[in-house]
């Protein structure tokens, strides 16, 4: 009973935490992506018509949209250099984002009069060495020339444009440790990518109709154009933790299931020694099934009883990770400074239905040996 209260617990908790992972990952990148995005469906880009701006102009529920550049370009600094994901974007994503509340130094400001700048993540700032005090030193931005093919690779077969860094970001990893926000303008002359785009961030006015904006959006576009959700714009991350949390509840029922084969032997032991018993029991009128349903009912009870004290034990644990949050991350980087913790009613039932197979399989054997108890041979 205690091994089957403890793995129940053990399950309840860290399935509770992977919820809280979930949401948590879910929350960042809320509270910065928008809630729309439009991507070309074959292809890294696409070409951003008139009829595609007046679309999106037309729906009321559209708060705002940007246009979006984004691809891989070197930055040099000083005597650094990096590859980072450059991401130019306009004002509207400046206004709308929030990117401000996630300034660690320095201005979120993308362009002041003639002057473009570069607000950074915190990883790339680091391996650029970068001094953001210091006005004498800007950064270098190289992207590769379309180049004809048959034509030889030289020094000018990259395209280079200086930009001066204006702050620091810190977000998510991911983010941190790759982007770079540029001016749109800047990136598109960096890029020569003209009327092509490789993203639409669309933000709304109420998140609420994100589903039915998705479909009008996904109608009206066609097949050449991918309308992602928040969750459909981070699907690798999310599916990622739902692996990990079904792997984890496979192996700790495994463990309680190991821990329920003391259930097993005690059952079998008992059945050896009352067999005696049993076999007053058989001779008092008793059937083969009273004498198995005694026995899983026997095993069901010391399984169940053990199941409802570890889901009473792995609530009250969750609501106090919850509460007071006992454990904590480790991490000076975290998001969030102990593990995050969320009770979904599901979970029991799953875990529920897990127990029940487990008590069904650790009490049929000794049931089975149980009525097979010869009469004749007990009671001669």
């Amino acid at each position: 009973m205690i091994g089957v209260a403890l793995g129940t617990t053990a399950l309840i908790v860290v399935l509770s935490v992977f919820n809280g992972l979930q949401d948590l990952v879910r929350s960042v990148y809320n509270s910065f992506d928008a809630e729309i995005k439009i991507e070309a469906s074959m292809g890294k880009s696409f070409i951003m018509t008139p009829e595609i701006d007046a679309m999106l102009k037309d729906m009321s529920e559209i708060k705002a949209y940007t246009e979006v550049i984004e691809d891989n370009a070197l930055i040099m600094y000083r005597d650094q250099q990096v590859v980072a994901r450059l991401k130019g974007v306009n004002n509207a994503f400046m206004e709308l984002n929030r990117l401000d509340t996630f300034m660690l130094r320095g201005e979120a400001v993308l362009e002041q009069g003639s002057l473009s700048f570069a607000i950074l993540g915190t990883g790339v700032a680091y391996e650029l060495a970068l001094m953001l005090d210091n006005d004498y030193y800007d950064m270098q931005m190289v992207y590769p020339k379309k180049l004809r093919p048959g034509m030889p690779v030289s020094r000018n077969s990259v395209k280079r444009k200086r930009i001066l860094p204006a702050g620091i970001f810190s977000i998510e990893q991911e983010y941190n440790e790759n982007y770079v926000f540029v001016p749109l303008a800047f990136v598109q002359d960096l890029m020569d990518y003209g009327d092509k785009r490789t993203a639409i961030e669309v933000f709304l006015n109420d998140p609420a109709d994100i589903q039915n904006v998705k479909e009008r959006l996904a109608g009206q576009l066609g097949t050449d154009f991918n309308v992602l959700d928040s969750d459909e714009q981070h699907s690798s991350l999310l599916k990622a933790i739902k692996i990990e949390k079904l792997f984890v509840f496979i192996t700790l029922s495994f463990i309680t299931a190991i821990a329920a084969f003391n259930v097993f032997f005690t059952l079998s032991m008992l059945a050896i020694e009352k067999k005696k018993d049993i076999s007053v029991l058989y001779a008092m009128g008793a059937t083969q099934k009273t004498v198995r349903q005694i026995f899983l009912k026997e095993g069901a009870i010391i399984t169940f009883s053990g199941c409802i004290t570890g889901l009473i034990l792995g609530l009250g644990l969750a609501l106090a990770q919850q509460e007071w949050g006992m454990v904590g991350m480790g991490m000076q980087t975290a998001i969030v400074t102990a593990y995050p913790v969320k009770i979904q009613a599901t979970d029991f039932l799953l875990v529920g239905v897990s127990i029940s197979l487990i008590a069904l399989l650790t009490s049929y054997r000794p049931a089975i040996i149980a009525s097979r108890v010869n009469i004749t041979r007990h009671l001669g």
